[in-house]
């Protein structure tokens, strides 16, 4: 191949890491060298470094390799890495295709931003590697497509890193959805608070030496440095991401197509307002989709129902029996009028997760798709990209879901990939 070709424990150490909770000592377990999973950790910023923490506390992996296109990231993460394994022997790249050349590595986790996760993902799959890959799936709707069919043509395995679908809070809202004890299921209510950073300025500036920036950009437009860009801040600019809709719809739209599995989308509508200073990610967003028999309408605010009001994150049920309201560890069912947290008559149907990077590692032992495997993820995602598709447009869009195009409305088409730049353009297409 051409070098640049292509049970509680563990739901413990997700549930902390998705809460920001970074390091947590080893455990000492050991497993065979036969039995152990090779991993490459890409990207090492926050979550970068939730990843690395994560698998160094499974018995049945090693880490050997560290990527971030910022050296220094990549060496402060190998030296927090040998404070849980002193005689790690990982090497450090700026460059990932390195790690993709290598025999000994078996699986990759993506923690970069957006713009970068399809490309790395489709290399990975492309030079036998599995993926446990950040949410967003994508930066694009059509990479989800490019990602997935990738992913069928090398026999691969993957996880979308929404840590909280291995909670049981999610499992259980999922089962009481499918019983169907709160009837039909009309109106879902979906909200995230929160408003992006506000950044007054850009100060452009020549990139620190021990940062890569073009590589940094790579598919996206060419932009100069300045830092306000870079690193955590990327999420709040459109060439790269989409705010906090992009970065939270999938943990809580997981829980209503998990349970729901909407189907049919007809029409979105999108209503929003740009972000103070300089980002031009929504400040707020309010977005309806209509489904066949189902409508789901999300807000920057949580909506005027019970339950609802102190809740940062939730998805709210509306059937024609009782009503759920949930976030990521709780919930509140409503049946004549009694509130309930259980309905201990519905059992349990769906498997429990040995925790979220557990399942992946099992997965990729037994070659069987994780949980949250990239056909569900795309699925669950593809709304998310039509809104913002909304927002930026400022109108409503009429989706034809059998050809999965917008109808009568090309300027919209266009808009579902953004091409590569030139030279970035890694995979061809």
């Amino acid at each position: 191949m051409n070098r640049f070709l292509n049970r509680r424990r563990f739901v413990k150490i997700s549930a902390l890491g998705a809460f920001g909770l970074q390091f947590i000592p080893f455990t000492g377990l050991k497993a065979a060298p036969s039995d152990r999973v090779r991993v490459a950790h890409i990207g090492l910023g926050g979550m970068g470094l939730s990843h690395m923490n994560w698998f160094a506390n499974l018995p049945e992996v090693e880490i050997v390799a560290l990527c971030d296109v910022d050296s220094q990231r990549a060496e402060e993460a190998l030296q927090k890495l040998k404070v849980v394994h002193p005689n790690s022997k990982a090497k450090t790249y700026q460059d990932f295709r390195y790690i993709l050349d290598r025999d000994d590595v078996d699986a990759v986790t993506i923690a970069t931003p957006d713009h970068w996760h399809a490309q790395i993902a489709i290399l990975a799959f492309q030079a036998g590697k599995d993926v446990y890959g950040e949410k967003p799936l994508s930066y694009s709707l059509k990479e989800g497509d490019l990602m997935l069919k990738s992913l069928m043509e090398n026999n691969r395995v993957f996880q979308l890193g929404t840590q909280i679908h291995a909670g049981d809070n999610y499992h259980r809202a999922a089962e009481i959805l499918q019983s169907g004890v709160l009837g039909k299921v009309k109106t879902v209510r979906l909200w995230k608070t929160g408003e992006p950073t506000t950044i007054e300025k850009l100060n452009f500036q020549t990139p620190p030496s021990h940062l890569n920036w073009d590589m940094w950009l790579g598919p996206a437009p060419y932009s100069e440095y300045a830092p306000e860009k870079c690193h955590f801040n990327y999420r709040y600019f459109l060439e790269y991401s989409g705010g906090v809709f992009q970065d939270f719809w999938c943990h809580i739209a997981d829980v209503v197509w998990w349970g729901l599995e909407p189907q049919k989308l007809k029409k979105v509508t999108t209503r929003g307002e740009k972000a103070d200073g300089v980002g031009d990610t929504p400040k707020w967003i309010e977005a309806d989709f209509k489904f066949k028999n189902l409508d789901i309408h999300w807000t920057s605010t949580p909506p005027d129902i019970e339950g609802a009001e102190n809740r940062h994150i939730g998805a709210y049920f509306e059937g024609t029996k009782g009503t759920m309201v949930c976030d990521y560890s709780s919930r509140e069912i409503r049946i004549n009028g009694e509130l309930l947290t259980d309905i201990i008559d519905i059992p349990i149907s769906i498997p429990r997760s040995p925790g979220h990077q557990q399942n992946f590692i099992d997965a990729v032992k037994s070659r069987k798709q994780p949980q949250s495997h990239l056909a569900y993820a795309r699925e669950m995602t593809m709304p998310m990209y039509l809104a913002m598709i909304s927002y930026r447009l400022q109108r409503p869009l009429k989706w034809n879901t059998k050809k999965e195009l917008f109808r009568r409305d090309e300027e919209a088409n266009e808009m579902l990939f953004r091409p590569y730049r030139k030279e970035w353009n890694l995979i061809g297409i």
